[in-house]
């Protein structure tokens, strides 16, 4: 990938949120007055459209922007670390334990869906690290196996959750399952913003050892690292951030399988560009998505289903190619 190119996906959320601003239903927003909001931020608008465009579309374009770089960032460590690449950020029962924690609290009435779908999301992959411990070392077969069947527990516990709700609460659960964006807020996105942050953070700082994690634990231990305290460091941080962003915006499904691949396939294996460039082309991709989901038909596609739609006859097309960047 050429210099031109990365700095087009460096600098791409700029254009892709700012254009988002403009796609909409909402008739008492016109193109002219997100212009204005844009270019002069003195400009008055009414309330409606104030409301609008900032309570009701700049948090969801944010909070699907952070979901999306945190899932495809977190994707393309895990696959680093794990040296597989069919591995996205589920792999370890995160998406089962958050759609359980959601489901409980929707069937109970006892919190918001929020906190237990983010603490329950964080315990599966806490569990899933613990099982898989053995004298200090955690070996990567051990751990998907682990993780396996810690999404295999959380999902049966679900489906007794989903059995014994009403059919009201049957079809919130369902509903929130699918992913989607349609409850955004500011209240979901700062809820977001700081796991998320967190886990950015040592994701960058950490990049470039993902690229000897990546080689092997010889090689890693030859190079001066400790292999299994930086898998868990870094296994830690995208959980913690995939965490906030499933118990905010649901399951969204292939979409940290797919992202990394495609990006590896443009740029190149080296995670020191891959981690910065899957958090701005991610993340600018699913609010690309999010905005069709909203805007293409008369009601609202679930982002999750959006995903799958898209991600999975891609994801045949890289099998058939065999062609994402592993053989480099």
């Amino acid at each position: 990938m050429n210099r031109g190119v990365r700095t087009i996906l460096y600098v791409l959320p700029l254009p892709v949120i700012a254009g988002a601003l403009f796609a909409g239903s909402s008739s008492v927003v016109s193109a002219a007055d997100v212009w204005r909001a844009l270019t002069e931020p003195s400009a008055p608008l009414t309330d409606a459209a104030r409301t609008v465009l900032f309570d009701v579309r700049l948090p969801r374009i944010l909070l699907a922007f952070i979901t999306g770089a945190i899932l495809s960032s977190s994707g393309a460590a895990m696959q680093a670390v794990f040296r597989n690449p069919l591995v996205d950020p589920y792999v370890l029962g995160l998406s089962s334990g958050a759609a359980f924690g959601a489901a409980l609290a929707a069937a109970t009435g006892f919190s918001p869906m929020l906190l237990p779908a983010f603490l329950f999301g964080a315990g599966a992959t806490a569990l899933s690290a613990a099982a898989a411990s053995k004298r200090g070392r955690i070996s990567v077969v051990s751990l998907i196996l682990a993780g396996i069947v810690v999404n295999g527990i959380f999902t049966a516990a679900l489906t007794v959750v989903q059995y014994m709700s009403d059919p009201f609460t049957l079809q919130t659960i369902v509903q929130w399952t699918m992913g989607g964006f349609q409850t955004a807020g500011w209240e979901k996105t700062a809820l977001a913003a700081g796991p998320a942050a967190a886990g950015a953070g040592v994701l960058l700082l950490y990049r470039w050892r993902l690229n000897v994690l990546a080689m092997g634990d010889d090689e890693a231990r030859s190079s001066g690292l400790h292999p299994v305290r930086e898998k868990l460091i870094i296994l830690s941080a995208a959980g913690l951030a995939c965490a906030a962003g499933v118990a905010v915006a649901g399951i969204i499904g292939f979409y940290g399988l797919i992202v990394p691949h495609l990006l590896r396939m443009t740029a190149g294996p080296d995670h020191r560009r891959l981690v910065p460039l899957s958090m701005t082309a991610g993340g600018s991709f699913l609010v690309l998505i999010d905005t069709l989901s909203r805007t293409l038909m008369p009601y609202e596609l679930p982002i999750g289903v959006f995903t799958m739609l898209l991600g999975a006859p891609l994801f045949l097309l890289l099998i058939r190619r065999n062609d994402a960047g592993w053989d480099r």
